[in-house]
């Protein structure tokens, strides 16, 4: 049996697109004499489609586009993802269903099982659970149809639901596992998927397709990576990274138990880039938007954005706005224009300080004689917002917040200010990140001046400011944030670490302390295990130092 695995970039709710994608897949497939393609989990809907599943307009919606697909399914059988109705009074509305189409018509409905309800997924909320397990007859093959988290309960150390849908489709004596799965992308989650699945196989000798989604919805980030594994865990196949990809796999190749693909050499910094440059490109494509805008400041931040925006849109849709204040230095000025130069894209210099002095003037006889502080200073960054927005308004740009998630972690940042954007680039990634991906980026050549990635972090706000003046040194504070962010080790486990005691409750203070601001952040484009935004849910007025 000649099996199609369908790597797809889907846009939610987008039933033309989507329609169309698949039927042109299942038209290649075709031509190739393939027997089977599939599909990802709900691409017919988009994946996740969140309180879309909630209108039945949406719902029916996804069965006319099913309808259209069985269609073309004479030669080609079809495994697709889709909502249903839940036939049953009793439980939630919905299933996350795997539609086996052949022969015009749907032959057998798999539902999804295992429903996470963690970090970005929030599947009980529309999902009742499936109860029955029937394997897929097709060919004389039978195939354990399963959906994306139903194979991630394999492994006895620490179990998250009662049931494995493999020990139950396994009595049933299948020839091949097929999963339809919609992952998104983190720094760490190609290797987990390779071991979950390496471990289905292991456990029940039996090989698997297993076909990921591809794209951005939103801050979340689909990067493929399809797999066909033999019952040794031997890739037999492997689909790109963040590119829809078409290809093909048999059964009977995947008998033999040769390894004819070397799983992808995992590189963090290429693969991160490789996810943000995808999330901006489809935030903007799927949004109907062409061009950005972002405040080029001369520091690595906004350099890197400026390199990510242009390698997504092209640099011809790109503009930096170089707006220097009286505390910004010559050679902030000097290195932005010539980071524009190295990447051929465009600038304007608007000079803030008049604007600035105006808003002092102004506010003069209500601030009377008191010290120059965090007001002025935060004055300049929404100076600088209003030049932003006002060139995004007239001439129809995107604004790209530059904050990074070390900053975004503990306040660092100017609400209305330097915070402004239809999209957080950097939200979730580390300071420390950042040098290291700039460094990655100049390692044939210098795209990203020297200067930038050298020079001491500053905001230029105040005479000779560094961020070291009101922040620990990155490199220490990123390893504090990291373990209590993405780790959840909290103040005693810190401490335990050999944190001093008085810069843990300083850093938590300010993490805390900040839920506020990064409630009113842009979305984020989501590269880490624990990223702020859909993922992370905290009380805005809580606290947590004990």
């Amino acid at each position: 049996m000649k099996i199609c695995l369908a790597q797809l970039n889907y846009h939610v709710g987008n039933f033309s697109s989507n329609t169309q994608k698949i039927i042109a897949a299942i038209k290649t497939a075709e031509e190739q004499n393939a027997d089977l393609i599939v599909f990802s989990e709900l691409c017919i809907s988009g994946y996740p489609a969140r309180d879309f599943l909630e209108f039945d307009d949406f719902i029916s919606q996804c069965n006319d586009a099913l309808n259209e697909i069985a269609k073309h399914t004479s030669k080609v059988a079809v495994l697709v993802g889709s909502p249903r109705k839940n036939p049953i009074k009793e439980g939630k509305d919905l299933f996350n269903s795997a539609f086996f189409i052949h022969e015009d018509e749907v032959k057998n409905i798999t539902d999804k099982t295992l429903l996470p309800t963690y970090d970005v997924f929030d599947e009980y909320r529309y999902f009742e659970p499936n109860k029955k397990f029937e394997v897929v007859h097709f060919k004389g093959k039978k195939l354990a149809v399963t959906i994306c988290e139903d194979i991630w309960n394999c492994g006895d150390e620490n179990p998250l639901y009662p049931t494995t849908p493999l020990d139950e489709l396994t009595k049933q004596s299948p020839d091949i596992i097929i999963n339809l799965s919609a992952s998104p992308f983190s720094y760490v989650q190609h290797e987990e998927r390779l071991k979950v699945i390496r471990a289905n196989v292991a456990r029940y000798k039996i090989p698997m397709v297993y076909v990921n989604q591809v794209g951005a919805q939103t801050e979340l980030i689909f990067d493929g990576g399809s797999l066909a594994v033999s019952e040794q865990g031997k890739i037999n196949k492997q689909l790109p990274f963040f590119k829809e990809s078409i290809d093909f796999i048999s059964i009977e190749d995947l008998k033999l138990n040769t390894e004819k693909a070397k799983p992808q050499i995992f590189n963090l910094q290429s693969s991160i880039l490789g996810a943000l440059t995808l999330g901006i490109g489809d935030y903007f494509s799927k949004l109907g938007f062409k061009k950005a805008i972002l405040g080029l400041s001369g520091g690595i931040d906004s350099a890197l954005v400026l390199y990510l925006a242009a390698e997504a849109l092209g640099k011809e849709n790109v503009l930096s706005l170089l707006l220097p204040s009286g505390f910004s230095s010559d050679h902030s000025l000097a290195d932005a224009k010539q980071l524009c130069e190295n990447l051929g894209t465009k600038y304007e210099t608007i000079p803030i300080e008049n604007n600035f002095q105006s808003f002092v003037e102004t506010l003069e006889p209500h601030f009377k004689n008191l010290p120059f502080n965090v007001a002025e200073e935060n004055l300049q960054a929404r100076v600088r917002g209003v030049l932003l927005m006002a060139f995004s308004n007239k001439f129809g740009y995107i604004l790209l917040n530059t904050t990074n998630k070390s900053e975004a972690a503990v306040g660092y940042g100017t609400l209305y200010g330097d915070m402004c954007g239809g999209l957080s680039v950097l939200g979730d990634v580390y300071k420390t990140q950042v040098y290291e991906l700039a460094n990655y980026i100049n390692r044939n050549s210098e795209i990203i001046p020297q200067n930038i990635i050298s020079k001491p972090p500053s905001a230029e706000l105040r005479p000779n400011q560094k961020d070291s003046d009101s922040l620990p040194e990155y490199d220490v504070l990123d390893k504090i944030l990291f373990q209590y962010i993405e780790k959840r080790q909290g103040p005693k486990e810190l401490m335990a670490m050999g944190f001093e005691k008085q810069l843990v409750e300083l850093v938590l203070k300010m993490v805390n302390g900040s839920e506020w601001k990064r409630f009113q952040a842009p979305p984020i484009l989501r590269v880490s295990p624990k990223a702020f935004g859909m993922g992370r849910r905290m009380n805005i007025e809580g606290k947590y130092l004990s």
